[in-house]
């Protein structure tokens, strides 16, 4: 397939990601990049110094709501991108609403609990939109054990074993390899491989 026929089938296409940091930051503007067109993205922090080390922001965003970061930013890569925002903390009943009509939903929440929360909600509601989440990908190095598990419609990117922890903390190579794999993912979905 030609980048034109990647981008013409693209185009069809919404996406949407719960969490605009580590993963959702960076899975939105891959996916940007190659010609998704349409984006709904739910956070309701702000850009902080420490996000720096490995989320798709800069300095002069710092204080800023993420979503309105991430829109800027990715308007700047691809303004044909529609990018949807919603400064919200996602929860069962606003993940069906924000989410219904997402060809796939990523999840990129740093909390397990969350985490939790969003697959159960998307798998007992929104059953036939596939789910694509990350677990594992605290630290460096190791980069072996960072693969793609299929469970019917749900897709774990990452070594599904790493927590993130004061001593094991997120990095930027391995939160950008699975932030990637998880737009990789979703790719591979969308354009019918998986």
């Amino acid at each position: 397939m030609t980048i034109e026929e990647i981008k013409n089938k693209l185009k069809n296409y919404t996406v949407g990601i719960a969490g605009a940091g580590g993963l959702g930051s960076n899975c939105a503007v891959a996916l940007a990049r190659v010609g998704i067109g349409k984006l709904v993205v739910a956070d309701f922090d702000v850009v902080s110094e420490s996000n720096l080390n490995r989320q798709y922001f800069f300095r002069d965003q710092i204080g800023i709501k993420k979503v309105d970061a991430l829109k800027e930013n990715i308007n700047r890569i691809n303004p044909e991108v529609k990018i949807e925002i919603h400064d919200i903390k996602l929860n069962e009943q606003n993940i069906v609403s924000l989410f219904k009509d997402c060809n796939i939903v990523v999840e990129a929440f740093d909390l397990a609990e969350m985490k939790k929360m969003l697959i159960e909600t998307c798998i007992t509601q929104l059953p036939n939109i596939p789910i694509v989440i990350g677990s594992g990908m605290a630290g460096f190095g190791d980069n072996n054990s960072i693969k793609v598990r299929r469970i019917e419609n749900l897709y774990i990117c990452g070594d599904e074993k790493t927590e993130v922890s004061d001593k094991n903390p997120p990095l930027a190579p391995r939160v950008g390899i699975v932030a990637n794999m998880q737009a990789n993912t979703v790719l591979e979905i969308l354009l019918e491989k998986k």
